[in-house]
């Protein structure tokens, strides 16, 4: 073969890569097209996948000042010594002392077996009544009702079973390592159940200082229980002694906000209800708060999709400015009293309504 025939033969080789690079690189474009996009037989709540930015689109917040501290120290429960008596060098007696430095180590006491009382009733015999004679034994507090089992398990129990999450056979195996105890199935059911029978006159009194509150925040989520779909309802009222007030049900709908919140059917609410959009709220009888967060989120979207319109940007901004100028107003009049708060709440009323009006 001449070296002609091989530079031919390389040329025609080298045009075939090129054409293969060239169909691969626009598949890769076409694949990474389809990747930044909503497949079309997804549901709409599912958020497309966007392209990683190479820089951020906006600079980092700066942390507030009151997190930019250290890690603090915890208060000591046991402080122990560490010193020498004598040079390590020259085994010289050493004198003085002043701290070098501390080291803090924060641990959680061995787990300790349960402790088992035996309460003993002890009768005794009345010369004079000729009668046997013994003390009342009263364990409320220690017990829920007539059970073997104290109101610290029971509580740890529930605390398990509720706010963490852990099935029985969990907590079952929980209290049998850690403490030793062992307890059945059914036992740990029926302490659910008692638990909820003795702090059910609590949950009912919260649930009326909730509605008494002015204010009443309202919201719900998914929570399946033992595979059948179910809703968690929260109602909570502002402020640092505020009301965490929760609510399973089956249903989603108004029902459970009439239930829970609502007066005597025909009367009329005067706390006000702040929640999403959401049309279970609708026909709650009484004032009704929307959630600004929702609201502004909406008119994001509004705006994304009517790029184009002034009028529709225009209003967007005005509604935007309205709560711009509430949350300046806030932040300036730390305390305002009462007549202010009016005055102000009016002259922002007008504008909602004008622009609810267009």
């Amino acid at each position: 073969m001449t070296l002609r025939d091989e530079v031919a033969r390389l040329r025609v080789e080298n045009a075939e890569l090129r054409r293969l690079l060239t169909a691969a690189s626009a598949r890769i474009a076409e694949l990474e097209a389809q990747r930044n996009q909503k497949p079309s037989g997804l549901p709409p709540f599912v958020k497309p996948n966007r392209p990683k930015r190479d820089k951020p689109a906006r600079p980092r917040k700066k942390r507030a000042a009151q997190h930019n501290t250290s890690r603090h120290r915890e208060k000591p429960t046991r402080i122990e010594r560490h010193a020498l008596d004598h040079c390590p060098t020259c085994n010289y007696r050493l004198s003085g002392e002043s701290t070098a430095y501390r080291r803090e180590v924060v641990e959680i006491p061995p787990p300790r077996p349960v402790e088992i009382t035996e309460h003993q009733v002890v009768k005794r015999w009345c010369p004079h009544c000729e009668a046997w004679r013994s003390p009342h034994l009263d364990l409320s507090g220690q017990v829920i009702g007539q059970g073997r089992i104290g109101v610290r398990i029971a509580s740890l129990i529930a605390y398990l079973r509720t706010t963490l999450r852990m099935t029985i056979r969990h907590v079952q195996a929980y209290l049998h390592s850690l403490h030793g105890l062992w307890l059945s199935v059914g036992e740990i059911v029926a302490l659910q159940h008692s638990v909820c029978e003795t702090v059910q006159p609590v949950v009912d009194d919260l649930k009326e200082q909730m509605r008494q509150s002015p204010v009443i925040h309202a919201d719900e989520t998914g929570w399946r229980e033992n595979g059948q779909n179910g809703y968690a309802w929260v109602f909570a009222t502002p402020g640092a002694a505020g009301i965490r007030y929760y609510d399973h049900d089956h249903s989603r709908g108004q029902a459970v906000v009439q239930r829970i919140v609502a007066p005597v059917e025909g009367q009329r609410s005067s706390a006000c209800l702040v929640s999403d959009f959401y049309c279970g709220y609708n026909d709650y009888p009484g004032p009704q708060q929307r959630c600004w967060v929702h609201l502004l989120r909406d008119l994001h979207e509004l705006k994304d999709a009517h790029r184009s319109d002034d009028a529709v940007l225009s209003w967007a901004r005005g509604v935007r400015q309205l709560y711009d100028d509430a949350q300046a107003w806030l932040h300036v009049q730390s305390h305002p009293a009462d007549s202010e708060r009016r005055a102000v709440y009016d002259h922002l009323l007008k504008q909602a309504v004008a622009l609810g009006h267009q």
